[in-house]
């Protein structure tokens, strides 16, 4: 009795062990049939690599995520271009149809002028330099170019740090007119010159028989390594309020432009350093995705510092 109950235990876990084999065996054929079925039912769609959705095969940006999916082509040179990118950097045209260049508003089709500022699409020529430009500041010599433009130029100009570093800029031009004293015997020569030049002034009034009466003409010039300080002092005060002046990323490209391109000051090399690629170009004019920030930097009289769109 006891051999048999046992062989009838036996029996039922062996029943049961094949039962949960089995089961596992449907299962991994069933899972195979869903992955080939959704294989299927997904051929040609793309998948976010951010989010991991599955959009339309022919969808640019992620329908969860909002990413953008892959590259798209310039309508006017073939290059490569992100989905989300407004200026082609191989052949320097803007390309967006549906996005007036100018102010950033919605276009509803092919319209000739913007319907919200009223700039014409096929862009602006500067009365400075007679550039072409499709964007509300001249990309050649700076100048504003639309009301807009010219309103937020006005607007920044009254603040102290546009203040500041226009004065900065002036400073560090005049510095880099200046000629410094190369050594000691450099600085011992031209208070020679200076003695000789009054003394002739004073044989010349005397010989005209007036009273001399020479003015001492005050020199400018300093030691070279006291040059180097203040316009590197200069250089890096103006470093800072570019920083703290920094553009941050935001959905409007030509609103990036734009402030930008008003808080650039004049009389001193900058370049744009973009967030997209951390590249430098001559303004955000030449860059593709300026919406996603970026900050003027000094170069200086001398720099070597390669600007992408300068070729």
């Amino acid at each position: 009795m006891n051999d048999m109950s046992f062989n009838s235990e036996k029996t039922d876990r062996g029943m049961q062990e094949l039962q949960r084999q089995e089961l596992t065996k449907r299962r991994s054929v069933g899972n195979e049939i869903k992955a080939q079925a959704v294989n299927y039912n997904t051929a040609g769609s793309v998948q976010c690599p951010y989010c991991g959705t599955v959009n339309d095969p022919d969808a640019m940006f992620c329908a969860s995520c909002g990413k953008p999916l892959g590259m798209v082509n310039c309508p006017n040179c073939g290059a490569e271009l992100d989905p989300d990118a407004d200026f082609c950097e191989v052949c320097h045209h803007y390309i967006r149809t549906d996005i007036c260049s100018f102010c950033g508003s919605r276009l509803s089709g092919y319209e000739a002028f913007c319907p919200e500022c009223g700039s014409p699409r096929g862009g602006i020529v500067c009365p400075v330099c007679h550039t072409l430009n499709d964007f509300s500041f001249c990309k050649q010599c700076g100048t504003a170019l639309t009301d807009e433009a010219r309103k937020l130029l006005a607007e920044l100009q009254m603040t102290p740090e546009y203040k500041e570093m226009q004065a900065l800029a002036k400073e560090l031009q005049e510095l880099d007119m200046q000629l410094p004293y190369a050594n000691e015997k450099d600085q011992i020569r031209e208070q020679l010159n200076n003695k000789l030049r009054e003394r002739v002034l004073t044989l010349l009034a005397q010989d005209k028989g007036f009273t001399a009466t020479v003015v001492e003409k005050p020199s400018k010039r300093i030691p070279k390594v006291e040059l180097d300080r203040k316009k590197n002092d200069c250089v890096n005060r103006l470093a800072e309020l570019l920083e703290k002046m920094a553009q941050v990323p935001q959905p409007q490209a030509a609103k990036v432009r734009n402030y930008a391109m008003a808080c650039k000051p004049q009389g001193v090399r900058l370049a744009w350093e973009c967030n997209f690629k951390h590249a430098l170009h001559s303004s955000p004019c030449g860059c593709a995705k300026p919406q996603m920030g970026g900050k003027w930097i000094v170069l200086g009289k001398n720099s070597r510092q390669e600007i992408k769109d300068d070729k």
